[in-house]
């Protein structure tokens, strides 16, 4: 559907307001003069006046009116800086004193977010928070993350790209600034502004007439990334709420446990001296940059050819500069990922048959010397797009990969190790969190880069791809291509999803190629390391159990949200039972099971089927003489990639004794279940091995003994249960286990 352009107008119309007649004040249209989105103050006849707040652009999906932001990626941070090339640290100014709900993180390259809350750092740097402003100083960084996290758990989070010179950045925050209008207003005669504010008068918006010179805007930094993100979280935030309030005179510093303030890791000297190896031809460009694999060619033309080279000089000496910094002592092939050539005279020939008419012009080729993106302009103007961080390398890539299936589908001459390598150049792809900004804006002559899209016939894709999963079946070893791009595909992260942006339920040629990596599970684990080190590439590949259970789960959510619940319950079930039949069940594995199982259970109100499973589960990894030590053997083996490797060993225990108790629990309320009554005991009895003296536990422990004939062992289990009771039992819960407490007793349970 066609994109409208409409603006939003907050008007406030049938309402008479009278200024205050100061000569100066006429009729018309007037503009803010504040920082953030200009806003308009129309005075009208009649004495009616309107404020003009948003203007953008809407898009209508079904019935879904969706309002876009002209600029995504501006955030309420301002940024300025200062820079000094002598500078050893970088100091941070933040004047402002509200700094509860403000963090910054600092990143050096790929490595892990360093973050601190700012109230954290208040506190060390001025214990009695004394003074307004917050300055600290931080190590040489690529990165400075900024959030603010707001009231209802959404944190704004921005990240920044730092100049290689800056010394000095200070940072000041807008917030919102209306809500419900109770204004007034007044003219300054010496400035010519038209002041509108609250009775109180402070943060007044100003205006100007637009008849009149309107102040130059400054250019703000623009992050090259922006998130809403709920409940944001990064490893050792406290969970403090933005609104709880800080006592400063309750903050108990230890002066001599004060860890430094700074917030990244110390930078490394910069000693490596990185020079770009410049061809004379296109041919030898091409060449080069086709044999380095991850490299684009930054093709220059300029018809003033004296301007042309002062201007691809200078830039290519900035560009060593900028690589050798992120190098720091030693050649590192994952920042060098542009070649760079300036056109001569033999390339105007080329230039007229790519029907290249800009000057001076820009274009990025691959290796095959395809064009991925274009644009007219200097390359001056350009320099800071062509980072290892900058976001246009991610577009270049996605570019390329789209131009290469198109090509290798239209190849009749193309092999199945070209489909394979074609699938997975577009599979392997970071997903992006905006498709439509990729192909730039549709203007011809544009200074800014336009992408090359193509476009692909979805119904030709799905059964290139079917054809290609049928035609190895038969494989007798794996090709790990493949293996990774049915993963990514089968996780919605593959080709479908980056071609045309769609989550989709798994089908059968998922289903035929999961079969696929089950068979090969093993040798794929051989050789997962080794093609994951692969000189000149990138791979991430996961142990192979792992992802197909994550996928399987992750796909159930997919189909609920399309209403598709059981369209594949029993293809997934036969995935989960193959896998534990192969011996290949780990903890993932299971607990997606697990979690699979009860789901799919719940509208029958019966789980015999889990039972069965976790019975088989308990008996080969938890039942033991030492529960808590063969535990820690298996969260010692997780894969770095779970979730419960990542939140730790309480954790871990927690989910086992949970899980226990739950299916020990359901053996009490499920009469078909009483076959599992002896097993139940055992579960529950480890539960409160693994979690001693819990009250829910004991609960469930307590009523199994009684159904088992143990009237007094449950008397005196259930009396410890309502022993353990506090304050973090829920009340009906509580009221229940002393009621059972109760009907043991005398006999009426």
């Amino acid at each position: 559907m066609r994109k409208f352009v409409w603006s939003v107008l907050l008007v406030i119309t049938g309402i008479s307001y009278s200024f205050c007649q100061v000569k100066g004040i006429e009729k018309g249209t007037y503009l803010s003069t504040n920082k953030g989105g200009k806003i308009k103050l129309n005075l009208l006849d009649d004495n009616k006046y309107e404020l003009v707040f948003y203007t953008g652009n809407y898009e209508i999906k079904g019935d879904s009116l969706i309002f876009i932001q002209k600029e995504k990626s501006e955030s309420s941070f301002n940024l300025a800086f200062a820079a000094d090339k002598k500078a050893k640290k970088i100091k941070i100014k933040f004047p402002d004193s509200s700094y509860y709900s403000f963090y910054i993180g600092t990143q050096n390259g790929t490595e892990d977010v360093v973050y601190q809350r700012l109230s954290d750092i208040k506190t060390k740097t001025d214990p009695n928070w004394e003074k307004n402003d917050l300055e600290f100083e931080i190590e040489k960084t690529n990165y400075l993350y900024l959030v603010y996290e707001d009231y209802d758990g959404k944190s704004n989070v921005c990240k920044y790209a730092l100049p290689k010179d800056v010394s000095e950045v200070t940072i000041t925050y807008e917030f919102a600034q209306l809500g419900d209008l109770k204004i007034g207003g007044f003219f300054d005669r010496k400035t010519n502004e038209l002041k509108i504010s609250e009775p109180a008068g402070k943060d007044p918006l100003v205006f100007l007439n637009e008849k009149d010179p309107q102040p130059v805007k400054e250019k703000k930094v623009i992050p090259v990334e922006s998130q809403i993100i709920s409940n944001w979280t990064y490893p050792g935030k406290e969970t403090v709420s933005p609104i709880e309030e800080f006592d400063p005179a309750a903050a108990v510093v230890d002066s001599a446990a004060v860890a430094d303030y700074t917030v990244a890791p110390p930078a490394v000297p910069l000693q490596y001296d990185f020079k770009l190896k410049i061809e004379n031809n296109l041919k030898s460009a091409l060449a080069a940059t086709k044999e380095a694999k991850l490299k684009f060619l930054v093709f220059y033309s300029n018809a003033n050819k004296t301007v042309g080279k002062e201007s691809f000089d200078a830039f290519v000496k900035d560009q060593e500069t900028q690589t050798a910094y992120n190098m720091y002592d030693a050649y590192n092939p994952v920042y060098d990922i542009y070649n760079y050539y300036l056109a001569g005279a033999d390339d105007k020939k080329w230039l007229k048959n790519n029907k290249i008419t800009n000057d001076p012009s820009i274009l990025v080729l691959n290796g095959e010397g395809d064009i991925l993106a274009s644009a007219k302009s200097d390359l001056s103007d350009k320099s800071y797009q062509f980072g290892y961080y900058g976001d246009l390398y991610k577009k270049l890539q996605r570019a390329n990969a789209f131009v290469y299936i198109n090509k290798t589908f239209k190849n009749k001459k193309a092999t199945d190790a070209d489909l394979i390598r074609a699938f997975n150049r577009a599979a392997v792809l970071e997903i992006s969190y905006d498709y439509d900004s990729d192909s730039g804006a549709e203007v011809a002559n544009s200074t800014e880069f336009l992408l090359t899209k193509i476009s692909s016939d979805k119904k030709e894709v799905a059964q290139t791809w079917k054809k290609l999963i049928e035609s190895h079946q038969k494989d007798s070893k794996p090709d790990m291509y493949l293996v990774e791009t049915i993963l990514r595909e089968i996780k919605n992260q593959g080709f479908t999803k980056q071609l045309f942006n769609e989550e989709r339920v798994l089908n059968d040629t998922d289903f035929l190629s999961i079969d696929y990596i089950l068979k090969h599970a093993d040798k794929i684990e051989e050789n997962r390391l080794a093609f994951n080190n692969k000189e000149g590439e990138v791979h991430n590949l996961g142990n192979v159990i792992s992802e197909i259970s994550s996928a399987l789960q992750a796909n159930t959510y997919i189909a609920q949200e399309k209403s598709f619940s059981d369209i594949n319950k029993e293809k997934n079930l036969s995935v989960y039972k193959k896998i534990i039949a192969l011996g290949k069940g780990n903890f993932e594995s299971y607990s997606n099971y697990f979690q699979y199982l009860n789901n799919a259970e719940d509208a029958t109100a019966s789980n015999v089927d889990f039972l069965k499973e976790f019975s088989t589960y308990f008996d080969s990894n938890l039942a033991s003489s030492s529960p808590i030590e063969k535990l820690d053997a298996m969260f010692s083996a997780l894969d770095s990639s779970s979730s419960y490797a990542y939140d730790g060993w309480n954790s871990f225990k927690d989910y086992h004794s949970n899980l226990c108790n739950n299916a020990a629990w359901s053996v009490v309320l499920q009469s078909q279940n009483a076959n599992f009554l002896k097993e139940a005991i055992k579960w529950s009895e480890y539960s409160l091995v693994v979690t001693k003296n819990n009250p829910y536990y004991l609960d469930t422990l307590a009523q199994l003994y009684y159904k088992d004939g143990q009237k007094q062992k449950a008397i005196e289990t259930q009396t410890l249960a309502v022993k353990y009771l506090n304050t973090v039992t829920e009340p009906e819960t509580a009221i229940d286990i002393q009621e059972t407490l109760t009907k043991m007793q005398n006999g009426t349970y």
